[in-house]
């Protein structure tokens, strides 16, 4: 089974608070009544509204509440496969994977925090080709484009900064490799994304830009990082960290050099974004969903059905029911013989 909105599960947390809540309630009735009367005097008085009918409000309560979650939560079980057009754009995905990403003025560290907004960024896509590539003092596609964002997801999840042997940051030839992995036959709907602290090691970053812009690509750079400096744990947790040092025993500070990545953007028509402490790529998203869309044709998509309804209509019943179900119960008696021991 699948769910289309899991994170609403947390709202299961709130029934035990609510439970609690029902029961303090009725135990402060209790008490307020017993300051003007004695206990078999109140059941007589008060015998037409007895606990079960509080329990039960109270179940049907906790029950509506219960079936309006999983209805939230989108259940998904039972598939089906049907043909569907695919339109989009598409886009290769450069992660900066030098040790440099290590560091910490993000939380939990630069690398881990760029892998998570990614994932963000592959869940709002509809349609659109994704690749992957990682780089540091060289690059690789990690994963070719595609329409399976689950084996995107899965490569990104795994990746740390050992998947690339020769360290340093070489911006020009990820450029490259995200040229040669876009389809070269069609020079429009193209996007290249880059994610690094944008210290180059390599120079010629802007003639390949260029080149990039040649092919119609669209570059838009994310700069991660802050700009004060910050060292690079190299091992280590917690008080026992150590950092990376020079030869002279110096502590290697890592900046986020912008400017780099400013010129990149502006040599193909794309934007830099600062990521800062409020890294959101849903900004270039929304760019991207602007551009001119290319057609990839008619594929087959195993859809997997939407359950929710049966469960929202559950919540509706038990909601009414708890409505129309009044504290006190209906009794023909008369009053005589009423206040009698």
């Amino acid at each position: 089974m699948r769910y289309g909105n899991p994170e609403y599960f947390l709202l299961l947390l709130a029934l035990p608070v609510i439970a609690l809540f029902f029961f303090l309630i009725y135990r402060r009735k209790i008490k307020a009544l017993a300051r003007f009367a004695s206990a078999p005097l109140i059941g007589k008085l008060n015998s037409s509204a007895g606990p079960s009918r509080y329990i039960l409000k109270a179940t049907f309560f906790c029950l509506f509440f219960m079936f309006a979650t999983f209805a939230l939560v989108r259940p998904m079980f039972g598939v089906k496969t049907e043909m569907v057009e695919r339109k989009g754009v598409d886009i290769m995905i450069a992660l900066d994977i030098s040790h440099s990403m290590l560091a910490q003025d993000l939380v939990p560290n630069r690398l881990e925090r760029a892998k998570f907004e990614i994932r963000r960024f592959v869940n709002l896509l509809r349609g659109d080709r994704v690749g992957l590539i990682i780089f540091a003092g060289e690059s690789h596609v990690q994963c070719p484009l595609t329409l399976d964002y689950a084996v995107v997801m899965t490569m990104l999840q795994a990746i740390n900064v050992d998947w690339v042997q020769i360290q340093g940051t070489a911006l020009a030839d990820v450029i490259r490799q995200g040229t040669k992995a876009l389809d070269a036959t069609n020079r429009k709907h193209k996007v290249l994304i880059i994610l690094s602290d944008g210290e180059d090691h390599e120079g010629n970053v802007v003639e390949a830009a260029r080149a990039a812009a040649k092919e119609g690509i669209i570059i838009y750079t994310i700069g991660i990082g802050s700009e004060s400096g910050v060292p690079i744990p190299m091992s280590g947790s917690g008080a026992n960290i150590t950092y990376k040092r020079d030869r002279d025993g110096n502590l290697v500070m890592t900046r986020l050099n912008p400017v780099t990545l400013e010129k990149i953007a502006i040599e193909t028509g794309g934007k830099y974004f600062h990521a800062g402490a409020n890294l959101d790529l849903t900004r270039i998203y929304n760019e991207i969903a602007q551009m001119e869309q290319t057609n990839f044709g008619m594929t087959k998509a195993v859809v997997h059905e939407e359950q929710y309804q049966l469960f929202l209509l559950l919540a509706i019943i038990f909601m009414l029911i708890e409505f129309f179900i009044s504290e006190r119960a209906r009794r023909r008696e008369v009053w005589k013989g009423r206040f009698e021991s």
